[in-house]
């Protein structure tokens, strides 16, 4: 129970400062252009035990459905004694439809005129009162059951479970006209908390739930109250008068673009992986290549891009073949290898013709004189 008051305080400070905030300070604005369903006709399941309080079911608003569901009133517990429940309603403001968020507090405050049934008959809580830390129930809107419940006593109401009117929004055209009372205005300015965790629970529960959607079910749910808020199935489960057996659940047209809008496909663009121009082969080309063993100036320009590695070593330019020396050829024989670059190795297939491809000419036969 201290949790629950801790909780409070936020909105007990809010008020004190400032005293005009609406009742829908807890609740979430919506706005659609769609009026809401009428109420459905159901019945209330008995009620589990001493210290709960009914919390009526209403429409919600579904965004990717576009379209209503049934939230399925159930029984919940007070966050603390003495405090009632409040019903959220849709009011039709500026040719659209708002909701206005329910809340607890000491009095029933204003919740649009709508006849939500079971004591919330449009003004007020006919179900029950507190008196000394109990609830009362008036078991002519309350339903007992067979659950031991001693404070209890019969009030007839002027409009009972059974509605009339059935319509469930406020204002605009075909809505309900009631207008706060100066009672009402005044509960708005009190202490007010905000839905138990049990509340949002069901709300929660029934989104999720697609037969619960207004076009499924034509406005009649089959799940239409619960005796435990989040359990849609066994005993416990109400459904409304003329739900359909079998609910057709229709397609979810705004699925898709809200998946395109969460996962786009330029996600991750090209543009992150860098381009190879960023990285030129010319960076690293310089160090793979070994320094020309001579000057460039004895390299044509128009060959050295298209062929570097065999413009480094022009064979004709650079390495003349040796003329002979008929004379002396013995004495120079050697000289070609002397002369042939180190670097001659690396591009083997163009160097220069050696010299013994070329051998001197022989030297003619000394000519033998006749002895003396």
């Amino acid at each position: 129970m201290s949790i629950n008051w801790r909780r409070s305080l936020v909105p007990a400070l809010i008020l004190s400062i400032l005293p005009a905030i609406s009742m829908a300070q807890f609740g979430i604005s919506i706005n659609v252009n769609v009026a809401p369903p009428e109420m459905p006709v159901y019945e209330q399941p008995a009620i589990p035990g001493d210290g709960y309080i009914w919390s009526p079911g209403y429409w919600y608003w579904n965004a990717d459905y576009q379209d209503y569901f049934w939230v399925p009133g159930t029984w919940v517990l007070a966050p603390e004694p003495g405090l009632l429940w409040t019903p959220g309603y849709w009011g039709s403001e500026g040719g659209a439809f708002v909701f206005h968020g329910g809340y607890w507090g000491p009095h029933v405050g204003f919740y649009g005129g709508v006849n939500y049934g079971f004591g919330y008959g449009g003004s007020g809580y006919e179900g029950g009162y507190w008196q000394g830390g109990h609830m009362f129930y008036n078991t002519a809107v309350v339903n007992v059951g067979t659950t031991r419940i001693t404070n209890t006593y019969v009030k007839n109401v002027t409009v009972n479970n059974v509605t009339i009117n059935r319509v469930s929004y406020n204002g605009g055209s075909g809505g309900v006209s009631a207008r706060p009372s100066a009672e009402e205005e005044s509960y708005a300015k009190e202490r007010h908390v905000e839905p138990v965790a049990a509340q949002t629970q069901q709300r929660e529960a029934a989104a999720k739930n697609p037969v619960l959607l207004s076009k499924a079910n034509g406005g009649k749910p089959p799940i239409a109250a619960t005796a435990k808020p989040g359990v849609f199935s066994g005993a416990g489960v109400i459904k409304a008068h003329g739900a359909p057996e079998h609910p057709v659940i229709p397609p979810r047209p705004a699925a898709a673009e809200h998946a395109a809008a969460e996962h786009p496909a330029a996600e991750h663009p090209a543009a992150e992986h860098k381009p190879a121009t960023e990285h030129p082969a010319t960076e690293h080309a310089a160090p793979a290549r070994p320094a020309p063993a001579h000057p460039a100036a004895e390299r044509p320009a128009e060959h050295e891009a298209a062929h570097p590695a065999p413009a480094a070593h022009p064979a004709p330019a650079a390495h003349p073949a040796p003329k002979p020396h008929p004379a002396a050829p013995a004495a120079h024989e050697s000289e070609p290898e002397a002369r042939r670059p180190t670097a001659e190795p690396a591009h083997p297939a163009e160097a220069p013709a050696r010299p013994a491809a070329h051998p001197a000419p022989a030297r003619p036969p000394e000519e033998k004189k006749p002895p003396g």
